[in-house]
Parts: structure tokens; sequence; C-alpha cells
């Protein structure tokens, strides 16, 4: 059983910075791909970005870009998430997940992704 662990979450002023990071444990596995959501109060889950170990891409969100990088560790299957310029509207629940087989569907949809974690939580005041 594989088992994604957010960390670095927390509590930061707005035009604040965090990284987090989602480091696998348990079975080895190679994923095709990383990416994080987010989930705000009383919202549904969203894309913030991805990145492709295959093709050597990423993929932000339109509301993060500029502010956020992914990055990652295709050795270890981590990838982190830097986060600068942090507004209010950033806080939820981030969650990383990882793609594990070929999918059709597109890197911002959750159904590319099998593995998930169970997320860290971002708060951002105002």
């Amino acid at each position: 059983q594989v088992q994604l662990v957010e960390s670095g979450g927390g509590l930061v002023q707005t035009g604040g910075s965090l990284r987090l990071s989602c480091a696998p444990s348990g079975r080895t596995f190679r994923p095709y791909a990383m990416g994080w959501f987010r989930q705000a109060p009383g919202k549904g889950r969203s894309f913030v970005a991805a990145i492709s170990w295959t093709r050597g891409t990423t993929d932000y969100a339109d509301s993060v870009k500029g502010r956020f990088t992914i990055s990652g560790d295709n050795a270890k299957n981590t990838v982190y998430l830097q986060m600068n310029s942090l507004k209010p509207e950033d806080t939820a629940v981030y969650s990383c997940a990882a793609q594990i087989s070929s999918s059709y569907y597109n890197y911002d949809s959750p159904e590319r992704y099998f593995y998930w974690g169970q997320g860290t939580q971002v708060t951002v005041s105002s």
C-alpha cells in the first residue's frame, strides 16, 4: 500500500510564503505525474499544479500562475509546492496526488490520479 504524506502547511500572513512537500511511504511505485489540489471551506476540490515526470512539463491553475512553483525529485517520488505572495483566498486544505498509469484525463482532472494524501492545512490571514 502506498501513502502520500504532505507537510509544510501552516498559518501565514498575506504576502507570505510556504513550501509544501509530499513524499510517499510504503510500497515503491513510479508515478507518471504528481499534482497538488486544494479544497477551501464549503467548496469543491480544485486543481493547483502538476508536474509530469514523463513529459518534463508543469501545469498551473490560472489563479496561482506566477506565485506558485511545483518541483520534484523524481528519484524520491517527492513533489514540492513553493507558494509565494499568498492571499486569503489561497486558504484551503492542500492535497497531493500521484498518477500511476496512462490516462486520457487532463492534468487538472482529479480522475487522472490514483494515490492521494490526507492533506495539509494552509491558512492565510488578512
